[in-house]
């Protein structure tokens, strides 16, 4: 196992399509399936599930990609550990986030990069997490925490930072704190005006047969969060904004077991990638 197979297996285990990521690293397909033959007789176990319309990462797969997330993270750490002390990287990176993942997430990844490049300035702009994707595609910022969904835009490369889930929420007034007590005649729903959740929301109700009485649709999850909150109905948004939210302790949590989570990446265009700054924040967290 070298370091480059690694790379490519480790973009594949987020953008899980084999064109994508060919075309991301600069390799054709059959090279790409080659390596990842390769590490499969390497490792003795299948790291993909592959049908003509799907590729899905099994559990061994899922542990290679842990692995590959630390070694790749450590080989960046130690290269720009042995370049010359008097060459330190110096410049600005322009950072986008949610106000969210502000908490949850930057101050590990700042405190990372700041110990190891205290001379570049970081501008970091915080809003609503679907405009992530916009804003590196528009050249809007540099490195943006975003969610990896299954359109991603293939100008984009990212790392995989963190798998988040999502759950119910309902008024902590209503006194309803199990899916199974849940009206669904009577209750109404806050549901995502945009973005990754919309999806994910619509297709967990398609798939329960639920079609909700809906008082509104909300641009942004803290919004969401608040609303409820005031009692305007339920809703379903990331854990990690609910525990974050001023309004936490007036909705109750509900856990949903079979609803898809967002997987969150550190993002960039594809073609800055090989950029010094970009590529040592990315590689921070």
């Amino acid at each position: 196992m070298d370091f480059r197979s690694l790379q490519l297996f480790h973009h594949l285990s987020t953008s899980l399509h084999f064109g994508k990521t060919a075309d991301a690293l600069y390799v054709s397909p059959s090279t790409l399936s080659r390596v990842i033959q390769r590490l499969e007789q390497e490792c003795g176990s299948e790291l993909f599930v592959r049908d003509n319309r799907s590729v899905k990462l099994t559990a061994a797969g899922e542990q290679l990609r842990d692995f590959a997330d630390d070694t790749l993270r450590q080989w960046s750490q130690l290269k720009s550990q042995l370049n010359d002390k008097n060459q330190q990287l110096r410049g600005e990176v322009k950072l986008f986030c949610s106000v969210t993942a502000s908490y949850s997430h930057l101050p590990k990844l700042l405190d990372n990069f700041s110990h190891l490049h205290p001379q570049v300035e970081i501008q970091l702009t915080t809003g609503d997490p679907d405009m992530a994707v916009q804003k590196l595609l528009n050249r809007e910022v540099d490195v943006a925490i975003a969610v990896v969904t299954p359109d991603f835009p293939a100008e984009l490369h990212h790392r995989h930072l963190d798998n988040r889930p999502l759950v119910m929420i309902t008024p902590a007034s209503s006194k309803v704190t199990k899916l199974e007590q849940v009206n669904w005649r009577e209750m109404q729903m806050v549901l995502p005006e945009s973005g990754p959740s919309k999806r994910i929301v619509h297709h967990w109700l398609a798939e329960h047969g639920i079609r909700p009485r809906v008082y509104g649709h909300v641009a942004g999850h803290e919004a969401i969060v608040s609303m409820v909150a005031l009692g305007c109905g339920l809703g379903i948004v990331p854990k990690v904004v609910v525990d974050n939210s001023v309004a936490r302790d007036k909705v109750n949590c509900i856990v949903l077991h079979d609803i898809e989570s967002f997987k969150l990446g550190i993002c960039c265009l594809s073609e800055k990638a090989g950029d010094p700054l970009v590529e040592s924040l990315m590689a921070a967290y």
